[in-house]
C-alpha cells in the first residue's frame, strides 16, 4: 500500500475515533429522544480537515462501527436499531454534513490567511442544516411526530450549542488544516 493511502486511511480512522469519543459527551433531555452530544463537532472537523471524500468516509466508518456493535453512539449505544431509530438520521447526517463542509471549505483551503468565515459558514450549512434536515426527517418518521413537533424536539434545543460548535470548528479548522498539511509534507517534524 502506498504511503499516501496509509496516511489517508489513518486520517479517516482517526476522525471516526474522534467522533466516537465525542459521543461520550452525551446529555439526555427529558423532552426529546435526541440527546445533547459533541459528535457533530467531530463531523465538522472531519469535513474541514479531511475534505469532502475523506471527511464523509470517516463519518461513514464511525456509523458502520457503531452499527456493527461497537458502543460508540451517544449513551454507549450501538447496533442497527439505533440507525433505524429516532436518532439515526443525525448519524447519517454526520457523513452528509462532513461532505458538504469539505466541499465548501475546499474553496479556501489554500488561501492566505485561512478562510475562517467560509469555514464557519461551511460548518453551519453542513454540520447544522444538513444534519438537522436528515435527523428531523427520520425523527418525525420513526416517532410519527408531525414535522413541526419534530423540529421543536429535534432541533430548537440544540441550535445554540451547535452554532457554538460550528464557530469553534470554523475558527480552529483552517489553522489545524495548515498544521496537518505541514506535518504530512514534513513527517519528521
Amino acid at each position: 500500500m502506498e504511503k499516501t493511502n496509509v496516511y489517508s486511511l489513518t486520517r479517516i480512522a482517526l476522525f471516526a475515533t474522534i467522533t466516537g469519543v465525542l459521543a461520550f459527551v452525551s446529555i439526555p433531555l427529558p423532552f426529546s429522544p435526541v440527546p445533547v452530544t459533541a459528535q457533530s463537532f467531530g463531523a465538522m472537523l472531519a469535513g474541514l480537515l479531511l475534505g469532502p471524500r475523506e471527511g464523509a468516509l470517516s463519518q461513514l466508518l464511525y456509523v458502520l462501527l457503531g452499527a456493527a456493535g461497537m458502543p460508540i453512539f451517544a449513551g454507549n449505544a450501538s447496533g442497527l436499531g439505533v440507525l433505524a431509530g429516532p436518532t439515526g438520521g443525525y448519524l447519517w447526517g454526520f457523513a452528509a454534513g462532513a461532505y458538504v463542509i469539505g466541499l465548501m471549505a475546499q474553496k479556501r483551503a489554500n488561501a492566505k490567511p485561512p478562510g475562517t468565515g467560509l469555514s464557519v459558514l461551511a460548518c453551519v450549512v453542513g454540520g447544522v442544516v444538513v444534519v438537522y434536515v436528515l435527523g428531523i426527517l427520520q425523527l418525525s418518521l420513526t416517532t410519527r411526530l408531525p414535522l413541526g413537533k419534530a423540529i421543536i424536539a429535534g432541533a430548537l434545543p440544540f441550535i445554540p450549542g451547535d452554532l457554538l460548535k460550528a464557530c469553534i470548528a470554523g475558527l480552529a479548522g483552517p489553522r489545524l488544516r495548515a498544521a496537518l498539511r505541514a506535518s504530512h509534507t514534513h513527517p519528521g517534524i
